[in-house]
């Protein structure tokens, strides 16, 4: 073999991709139902967007990126999270001009060197949405009630939403200089990355996954401990509404997220049983994030879910997951003459809108309708050098196993009509 995947890939064939395509019928049907509308940005950007937007000091820009300088001297990216992006797109497709908020949602590939594990990958997906223009907790609320609606309609089980504040500019001052002075005589007990973060980033060290760390950060100040007025009174009114709807929530005071770029509202959605990490989406407010890629003051929130690691949940869940939709009808011929005829009866029958299928392999009449049977097909078309002198053809049900014989040019009638006597029985 000439080569074979890079690591941290995957092929998704035939039998796996359904419920890649049931998975994203789902996705565009909540975000039809919630107002949302579809964006699609490049899979690569120029790299100072990701530098600024998603922030200098995070893990994804100082490790993870897959970065390379193009023909043109130019420093690219390949987009290793979509929110920048949609940032990008809103300033420079002058969406800010029309009416507010904007609702957006995307299904995309996104790349980052990290170690791949279970449902983790280097090129990975997500689906996500972003909302710019409101400061309103409800909007909050809502992008959290619409992960959860989305989870339940796939059919998982025994999510927990957890949510917290991590504050704005004006508080986050006071929160870096208490974890400072907190964790400076216990730098030594950190793991070689929370003592880079000390100086840069100390709130990063509350959500290291690094077991000492967890333990020296134990009694740590929390970002709930700082909040300004502010604040504190956006996390109120997000938890009222959260309560408004009924939807079950944990204040996970540890929670920060990865990115720089968050603030006020953030939240994760854990599921057990996936592996090293629980986590299978999360979010947050950004209301900062347009400004630093050089627009206007705008309020931003969003989130973005993984979808190899919902695949994962699902499968471990045993949720439903629609089976593969093969042809419906499968023409069948008995000798040379009647090739040419079935060939052009094939089209027909597909020009009706009927997935259909014939022989390619030079098969006999038997090892074609056993071949038929195997595929799941529900009526088989047999032509042979008797029903083309006569001008017919055989139509046989699969599931009645009985058969009729009728003229070539009702033969798309009739599996219409079949067709659908078939759909209203299985209703």
């Amino acid at each position: 073999m000439l080569t074979t995947r890079p690591r941290g890939t995957s092929d998704i064939i035939p039998g796996e991709v359904e419920a890649w395509q049931y998975l994203e019928e789902e996705i565009r049907r909540v975000c039809a139902e919630y107002g949302y509308s579809e964006i699609r940005t490049p899979i690569f950007e120029h790299t100072e967007l990701f530098l600024r937007g998603v922030g200098d000091t995070t893990d994804i820009v100082e490790k993870e990126m897959y970065t390379f300088i193009d023909r043109g001297e130019r420093s690219i990216t390949l987009r290793p999270e979509g929110t920048a992006s949609a940032v990008r797109a809103y300033l420079e497709d002058k969406l800010y001009a029309g009416p507010q908020p904007v609702k957006l949602y995307y299904i995309g590939p996104m790349f980052r060197y990290d170690r791949p594990q279970a449902g983790r990958f280097r090129q990975f997906h997500q689906f996500g949405v972003e909302v710019f223009g409101s400061h309103d907790a409800a909007i909050d609320a809502e992008v959290m009630a619409m992960a959860m609606d989305f989870y339940g309609r796939l059919g998982l089980k025994d999510l927990e939403l957890h949510i917290n504040s991590v504050g704005c500019p004006s508080c986050r001052p006071t929160l870096r200089h208490k974890l400072q002075e907190f964790f400076r005589p216990r730098l030594g007990d950190l793991c070689p990355n929370c003592q880079e973060r000390f100086e840069k980033n100390p709130l990063r060290i509350i959500d290291c996954k690094e077991g000492r760390c967890h333990e020296a950060g134990a009694d740590a100040p929390t970002t709930i401990d700082c909040l300004c007025e502010d604040c504190s009174c956006h996390f109120e009114a997000v938890k009222k509404h959260l309560d408004l709807l009924a939807l079950p929530y944990l204040v996970d005071y540890r929670l920060v997220r990865g990115l720089d770029y968050y603030t006020h509202t953030a939240f994760e959605i854990m599921a057990k049983d996936i592996g090293a990490q629980s986590s299978i989406g999360g979010g947050g407010r950004y209301n900062k994030l347009v400004e630093t890629c050089g627009g206007p003051p705008t309020p931003g929130i969003g989130y973005a879910l993984g979808m190899e690691r919902i695949l994962l949940a699902m499968k471990n869940q045993n949720c439903a997951v629609p089976g593969t939709s093969g042809p419906d009808v499968f023409v069948v011929t008995a000798g040379k003459a009647a090739e040419n005829e079935a060939f052009r009866l094939l089209f027909k029958i597909r020009g009706a809108g009927i997935a259909s299928d014939k022989d390619y392999q030079d098969r006999s009449l038997k090892a074609q309708m056993k071949y038929a049977g195997k595929i799941g097909v529900k009526f088989v078309v047999i032509i042979g050098e008797e029903e083309l002198a006569k001008g017919t053809a055989l139509i046989r049900d699969m599931g009645a196993k009985e058969q009729i014989s009728i003229g070539l040019g009702e033969v798309v009638d009739y599996l219409l009509n079949g067709l659908t006597d078939e759909k209203n029985r299985c209703q």
